[in-house]
């Protein structure tokens, strides 16, 4: 403690009131930090507050030049600007807010600086800060108050402090009535809302603000008219959240939440100011605003909490609209299982010949760019020939059914709705193992059927021997095989986002209304045309963006890691089978022989296995996000899945 005096005397020794701005300013931030000490503890902070304020008031010259100091740093900086837009970004744009966090995340600020809200960043940087201001009592906030009265007043009489505060207020509230005129948001305003609120809401605050400075003040005249202003406030903010509803009806846009969001925001902080203009002791609700304009900093210059809180509704989304596709792909009984088993068969069958075309891209010796584009566009195309002839690719299944599973999370309190739910896990691993076997069961032997084909045709292999062998080598369990597999599940996952990112923005924008009923469109197809394209795309957007991007990354995913030096390649589980057989089948019946072939069959359960975990794995932890499942509910449901396993482990392969 004794240290802790000598530190604080130099730094009161320090006090010029007189100084530049720049040293003003790095005085202050000394002081902060001084009172922080070594973040042990909140309560070690306030306890260097009391000893801050002895020393200050034990000597009146000492007292006499932190007024003055206080009353330059009021009159040099624009503390309105730090209590209305502080924690808010200063375009209502998500991408320009972004590209704002990332500035001031790599380019350092200065003290010498009038703007109060760069200059409240560097003194109270962090959460710390706002624990030990909590933990301030009202004495001590007294105290604090008695040492800056009077420091500051303005010509009509009153504390400068209440006319900033006021106009903070004035800020903030044109901010939210421009919000609510702005044709974004206006239109989407749902039409039995208080949509005029907005129009009277700075008229209350003129009658608010002439009640707060009249003198003498009416008490029961302001308090009216802050009672009708806060209404106003009210209605407006229930407006907005009008928007939220025709979002959910008709899509998600991260603009818009974003905007909604800083609206919201913008509402609180008015009710906050007033709470310190009206309060009869205004010390109290003082130190709570201060504390949340600490948490509003921090999270205003965190990325990644600026991507979770206004993507939240966008995941929604894109699992609900994934959950509806996905519900297709669970099989319940005996005939649906059977079903899968054929669908998957013919998507086995297709995939055959996706690999034969594979390895005539490959013959070609294009470059790694164009070998990996033109091989993407014909994974794309195979794709969407396995969707459009509905068929099954095994591998696609996870990232889809996650969000279906995720889905029936919303009411899991009850055992039975726990059991139900682990019975649709049973069934879901049931369909996947259906999937993967009819996938892999038919390529095989189509591709040797295909093989034996183009070497009756050509006179030759369809590989050589070194190019079998090194097909045979590149897909071998002991090598990095299994990595591959499990980024290959990324990839999964990456196209089941991508299909539900456009399919949300297909409905956000109207596209098939517009197919429908747009007149250019109409003339060009004719009506009826355009009416069955219209519901076509609808029904099949989210499919061909899923496909498209998968077959793309899968081709140009090894040419972009090999431009870097990287060294990464995909596995797909049927497109490996199929590999395997082509290369089995090239080499005759001696590669029975051969360690190698063994090697690689082996690693086909294990690709299977990670295709299907990786994607499946992301895209349940992002519908459980999206659905915010709490932890003990999870927990429960792994006892639950654990406790099957044990007791019926066949459910999870084989239907009753």
């Amino acid at each position: 403690m004794a240290a802790a005096s000598l530190d604080l005397q130099g730094l009161l020794a320090r006090l010029d009131p007189t100084a530049d701005v720049a040293q003003r300013h790095i005085w202050l931030i000394d002081v902060f930090d001084w009172l922080r000490g070594d973040r042990a503890s909140p309560q070690a902070a306030v306890g260097r507050v009391s000893l801050l304020l002895d020393a200050v008031e034990a000597r009146p010259e000492l007292r006499g030049r932190l007024r003055a100091w206080w009353r330059a740093f009021t009159q040099a900086v624009d503390l309105t600007t730090l209590l209305a837009d502080y924690g808010f970004a200063p375009r209502t744009a998500f991408v320009s807010e972004l590209t704002e966090r990332l500035r001031r995340k790599i380019l350092p600020g200065t003290p010498e600086t009038t703007d109060a809200s760069d200059l409240f960043r560097m003194v109270l940087p962090g959460a710390f800060d706002a624990g030990w201001i909590a933990l301030l009592d009202d004495a001590q906030l007294a105290r604090i108050g008695n040492l800056l009265a009077d420091a500051a007043l303005d010509d009509d009489g009153a504390p400068r402090w209440r006319h900033t505060v006021m106009d903070a207020v004035t800020y903030c509230s044109s901010q939210v009535v421009a919000a609510g005129f702005s044709p974004e948001l206006r239109l989407r305003m749902s039409a039995a809302s208080e949509s005029r609120a907005f129009h009277a809401l700075m008229s209350d605050l003129d009658a608010l603000r002439e009640q707060m400075f009249r003198a003498p003040r009416d008490e029961d005249a302001l308090q009216a008219a802050f009672l009708a202003f806060r209404d106003r406030l009210d209605a407006c903010r229930a407006s907005a959240s009008s928007v939220y509803t025709h979002l959910e009806d008709n899509g998600i846009s991260v603009g818009l939440v974003f905007r909604l969001r800083q609206l919201r925001e913008r509402v609180l902080r008015i009710r906050e100011l007033l709470d310190c203009l009206i309060s009869p002791a205004p010390a109290p609700s003082v130190a709570r605003l201060v504390g949340r304009l600490v948490l509003a900093g921090g999270e205003r210059n965190s990325i990644r909490a600026l991507i979770a809180s206004n993507s939240s509704m966008l995941a929604a989304k894109v699992t609900e609209r994934s959950a509806e596709t996905g519900e297709h792909y669970i099989t319940r009984d005996r005939a649906s299982y059977l079903q899968m088993v054929r669908k998957a068969a013919g998507g086995g069958a297709l995939t055959a010949l996706t690999v034969l075309l594979k390895f005539g891209i490959y013959s070609l010796a294009l470059s790694a760019f164009w070998s990996g584009l033109w091989s993407g566009l014909m994974y794309a195309a195979s794709f969407v020939a396995i969707q459009l002839l509905h068929l099954t690719l095994a591998t696609k299944q996870p990232a889809m059914t996650a969000p279906a599973m995720a889905a029936r999370l919303r009411d899991i309190k009850t055992d039975a709705a726990v059991a139900d739910f682990v019975d649709e896990v049973a069934n879901l691993v049931r369909s996947q193992v259906a999937a993967v076997l009819g996938n892999v069961g038919l390529v095989v032997p189509a591709m040797l059927a295909l093989a034996l084909l183009v070497q009756f045709a050509l006179g030759r292999p369809l590989l050589d021997a070194a190019h079998a062998a090194a097909t045979l080598q590149s897909l071998s369990l002991a090598g990095p095989t299994a990595v591959f597999a499990a980024l290959t599940g990324v990839l999964l996952f990456a196209a089941s986002i991508v299909a539900g990112w456009t399919e949300n923005a297909f409905v956000l924008h109207r596209l098939d209304s517009a197919m429908r009923y747009n007149p250019r469109i109409g003339a060009f197809l004719g009506a009826a045309r355009a009416r069955r394209w219209a519901t076509f795309m609808r029904t099949h957007i989210s499919g061909f963006a899923s496909n498209i991007s998968l077959g793309l990354m899968l081709g140009l995913l090894p040419a972009f890691a090999g431009f870097f030096g990287l060294g990464l390649d995909v596995r797909h589980v049927t497109l490996s089978a199929g590999q395997i057989a082509a290369a089995a089948a090239s080499t005759g019946m001696a590669v029975l022989q051969q360690p190698a072939l063994w090697w690689a069959v082996a690693a086909i359960p294990v690709i299977g296995a990670l295709n299907v975990s990786v994607s499946f794995y992301f895209a349940f932890r992002l519908a459980l996000r999206a659905h915010s499942v709490s932890l003990g509910d999870r927990a429960r449901i792994r006892s639950a899945i654990w406790a099957r396993w044990r007791s019926r482990p066949i459910s999870f392969f084989l239907p009753a």
